[in-house]
């Protein structure tokens, strides 16, 4: 039944010749799918398939997971990589959160274009993650719960055992005789997904045979309007959304009445299409209320986890926390790129018949800077001499990137502001500066 259901499936949804990535944690579900991922690669050659599996290392036993998961692939016929992360555990986010966002992590970075990423969620993990959402007071977004077929990184991700409860797989397990690893972690009923397997869903079962069906159904219906309302926002959101990522306040429209609604859900498509965390019901009122609706002239910003969002002239940024660059000095070669620290790309400085710049003197070595306090410079085109701080104003650069946008110095005085101006006692026709940075 299984198997007929995969490769079904699989004919319907992937294009053919497709190339597979499978997550494997050695785990009942993970183990089943690999052996099913075996039997179709023998039927379909012309497909391609390697298993993945993540070494968390939380378990002292991770090490023998890792060793019988590469068992069971050669023995499947797939090749597998063991790719090992680290948590750094003791931060406010569940040990349960972080372990999920670096197993994907690592799964995205063999995920090439068009490849198919396969995970054995089933339908009793879709009714625990239904449960979750409800707990947690999630909307449509949340209750949709897990898609059976979604865009991930490059590729896709599709969860092929979705419609089938844990028992059906526990039969094919026990049918070809499979065995797989047990962990611990997975009594632990201080994890809230281990509370609700062994303490609430059972009861469920036993009062609502159904009801794995019917979760399903209300998360395919939330999961479709959810759908509905992103296509009918989707072009109010690409006109105010701008290349750099920020968001239009005006675009909300909210000083008209009644818009506070379907702002929220811009906002909110707007945080998903950016890819942060999506915040809690009351953060996203403290976006529109204290950063979005403030007055003017303030510089308001609303924080959860390790994301911010602030506002600059009467736009919305995501702002990430990014480690502080401005005491560094780089050395830097004419006509070889520099690469800058901390994302943010890579600076060329080269000879050109039509450039921006002069040539150093030879007493005038080159470097990238990122401080600009006690900066007063003039730059090309205008009349006498300005504070750097206030030409970042002027030229609309936001507080919190003056301190990451690269200042080139001939020796100690600087020569220009990567991406503004030219300074005008270093103006002339040799150079050409170029700043390779895509903003994240």
């Amino acid at each position: 039944m299984l198997y007929a259901h995969l490769e079904a499936y699989l004919a319907a949804t992937v294009a053919k010749p497709a190339r597979f990535v499978l997550a494997l944690s050695g785990g009942l579900d993970s183990r089943v799918l690999l052996h099913l991922m075996g039997r179709y690669l023998q039927a379909h050659p012309e497909a391609g398939c390697k298993a993945v599996h993540v070494h968390h290392g939380l378990s002292p036993h991770a090490d023998c997971w890792a060793e019988r998961c590469a068992a069971w692939a050669a023995e499947a016929g797939i090749m597998i990589e063991i790719e090992r992360v680290s948590l750094v555990l003791g931060k406010r986010m569940s040990v349960e959160q972080q372990a999920r966002d670096a197993r994907y992590a690592a799964l995205q970075t063999h995920i090439g274009p068009g490849d198919v990423l396969l995970t054995a969620q089933h339908a009793d993990d879709q009714l625990e993650t239904v449960l979750l959402a409800l707990k947690r007071g999630s909307g449509p977004a949340g209750l949709s719960a897990m898609p059976q077929r979604m865009a991930f990184a490059s590729g896709w991700h599709l969860r092929p055992l979705l419609e089938y409860p844990r028992a059906a797989i526990e039969q094919y397990a026990s049918e070809h005789h499979l065995d797989w690893v047990e962990d611990e972690s997975n009594s632990d009923e201080r994890y809230d997904r281990n509370f609700l397997r062994h303490q609430i869903t059972p009861l469920l079962h036993g009062r609502w045979p159904g009801i794995r069906k019917a979760v399903a159904r209300s998360a395919a219906l939330c999961g479709e309007q959810e759908a509905l309302l992103q296509e009918l926002l989707a072009d109010q959101l690409s006109e105010a959304i701008s290349a750099d990522q920020s968001l239009d306040i005006a675009g909300l429209h909210p000083d008209k009445p009644g818009s506070e609604r379907r702002g929220k859900a811009l906002l909110r498509y707007w945080l998903a299409e950016v890819g942060v965390k999506m915040p809690s019901q009351a953060q996203l009122e403290q976006v529109w209320h204290s950063v979005l609706l403030a007055k003017p002239d303030a510089n308001p910003k609303v924080c959860w986890g390790e994301v911010e969002v602030r506002r600059f002239r009467q736009r919305l940024y995501v702002v990430q926390p990014w480690p502080d660059v401005s005491s560094s000095i780089l050395p830097a070669v004419l006509n070889e790129a520099c690469s800058l620290p901390s994302s943010l790309g890579s600076l060329l400085l080269a000879e050109s018949k039509d450039g921006q710049l002069r040539l150093p003197q030879h007493d005038e070595p080159i470097s990238v800077r990122f401080e600009p306090a006690g900066l007063e410079v003039q730059p090309v085109g205008r009349v006498g001499k300005r504070k750097l701080k206030k030409l970042f104003q002027e030229y609309g650069v936001p507080s919190w990137q003056r301190r990451r946008t690269p200042l080139i110095f001939y020796g100690e005085e600087l020569a220009a502001v990567a991406g503004l101006f030219v300074v005008k006692a270093f103006a002339g026709k040799e150079c050409d500066l170029t700043w390779h940075y895509e903003q994240e």
